[in-house]
C-alpha cells in the first residue's frame, strides 16, 4: 500500500512537471519533452510520456510564433471577433479558414493539418449547440442541434480562448 502510495505522488508530480515545462517552452516532440523530462530529474518512457499527454489533454497547435508544439487544454490560439460577420482575415487567426452550414451540420475549413486541434477546442468549449465534431487534416464536421442559430454558433466560436 505504501508502494502504491509513493508511485501515485511520483506520478502527480511528474504530470506537474510535464505541465510545467510545457508551459513554458516549445516543446515540439516528444523527444524534446523526454529530455527534458530527464533533466528535471524526471527519467520517463515513451508510452509513459504518451499516457501522461493523453491524461493530461495536451494536444498540439502552433505557437504565436508558428511552431508546431504541444499545449495545455486551456491555452487557446483562438482571439475573440466582436461581431458575427466573419471576414477571411478573422477566421485565419481563429485557424479556420470558411464556415458552411446546412441544416443542423457545419463545416469548417481549416489551413492543412490544423483541424484536429481546431475540433479539440471546440468540443473543449462545451458548447450546448454543438453535439460533436469529427476532424479530418483540413476539415472539421460538426453536428448541431437542431435549433441552433447560426450567429449566435459564430459569436461562440470566436468567444473560445477568451
Amino acid at each position: 500500500m505504501a508502494e502504491r502510495i509513493a508511485k501515485r505522488s511520483d506520478k502527480d508530480t511528474r504530470l506537474e512537471v510535464i505541465k510545467m515545462i510545457i508551459s513554458s517552452q516549445e516543446i515540439g516532440t516528444q523527444d524534446e519533452l523526454l529530455r527534458e523530462l530527464d533533466k528535471a530529474g524526471f527519467p520517463s518512457t515513451q508510452a509513459t510520456l504518451s499516457r501522461d499527454l493523453h491524461q493530461l489533454r495536451i494536444a498540439k497547435g502552433h505557437s504565436d510564433t508558428g511552431a508546431y508544439v504541444y499545449m495545455l487544454p486551456e491555452q487557446r490560439r483562438y482571439q475573440r471577433v466582436s461581431d458575427t460577420h466573419i471576414t477571411v482575415q478573422k477566421m485565419n487567426r481563429l485557424g479556420t479558414l470558411s464556415v458552411k452550414f446546412s441544416g443542423n451540420m457545419a463545416v469548417l475549413r481549416t489551413p492543412p493539418g490544423h483541424a484536429a486541434h481546431v475540433a479539440y477546442d471546440i468540443d473543449n468549449a462545451q458548447i450546448p449547440e454543438v453535439l460533436g465534431t469529427v476532424a479530418g487534416d483540413d476539415t472539421v464536421f460538426m453536428v448541431l442541434d437542431e435549433q441552433t442559430d447560426r450567429p449566435t454558433l459564430l459569436n461562440q466560436l470566436n468567444a473560445i480562448g477568451e
